[in-house]
Parts: C-alpha cells; structure tokens; sequence
C-alpha cells in the first residue's frame, strides 16, 4: 500500500463506509463522536473525555470500551489511507487502569500492509503515560 495518509482521504472514506458508526459517527446520538486528525508522522488520534456511563470498575473506564477506542483509532487510521478493513484479529495489552474524568487520547498507525490484510498498532494514553497498548489484523472489506 502506497498511499500516503491524509485527513481529508480520513474524512471521504469515514462518511462513505462508517457514517452511523458508534464510535465515530458523527450523528449518533449515544455515540462517542471521536474526531480522528492524521498526524505529521502518518498517525491517527483522537482525544476522549471518559464519562461515568462507560464505567467498568468504580471510576474506571470498561476494559471492553477501551478497547473499542483503539479499535476504531486503528480503523480510522487505515481510513487516513482510504483503505476500508475489517478486524481480523485484536490482541489488548492493558497496563494501567483508565480513570474516568480524565482526558485520554487514541493512537494508532499502519505497521505493515499485504493486502488484503493490514497489521496495525496503537496505543490509548493518559496523564503523560501508556496505559493501553494494543495490535490487530485488519482484512480489506469485500463486498
């Protein structure tokens, strides 16, 4: 895969093949509303204030919804490359808690593509540190 990331290819591929997303949907109204912005370095992120309704663990955010954040950062960094993937394979590494109330944001970037299949990496952080790293196989969405 060749194609260089960009917001604008983040964007046009987003409203075409995930528009009612629950993550990053924009119009969806229990929805998270994330906002992925490309990065200088061809990384995706994306900011998220954790509220009480995603709480697993007193104050802490669901390990199941964490998960679906850097599931959907690799989504939306794969969408910066106008490529559409489904997870194949998700592997989670959690190595502190997230609290709630406080901001964290979603990482993710391309570690390797032979498509049809995509190999990602990323990371959720909070307070200056990793709290979350996880990786994936995404499979080219066929239809």
């Amino acid at each position: 895969m060749t194609t260089e990331p960009s917001q604008a290819l983040l964007e046009a591929t987003a409203r075409r093949e995930h528009a009612a997303c629950l993550m990053c949907g924009p119009e969806v109204p229990a929805g998270f509303r994330l906002r992925f912005v490309v990065q200088a370095d061809g990384a995706v992120e994306a900011c998220y204030l954790p509220e009480r309704a995603r709480q697993g663990y007193g104050g802490l955010l669901h390990g199941g919804v964490i998960a679906a954040l850097l599931d959907a950062a690799m989504t939306n960094a794969l969408f910066a490359r106008g490529v559409a993937a489904l997870t194949a394979r998700l592997e989670v590494r959690y190595r502190r808690p997230v609290r709630l109330g406080q901001p964290v944001t979603a990482r993710s970037w391309l570690v390797d593509a032979r498509l049809p299949a995509c190999r990602m990496a990323a990371e959720l952080w909070q307070d200056g540190g990793r709290a979350v790293q996880a990786s994936a196989v995404f499979m080219r969405a066929g239809r």
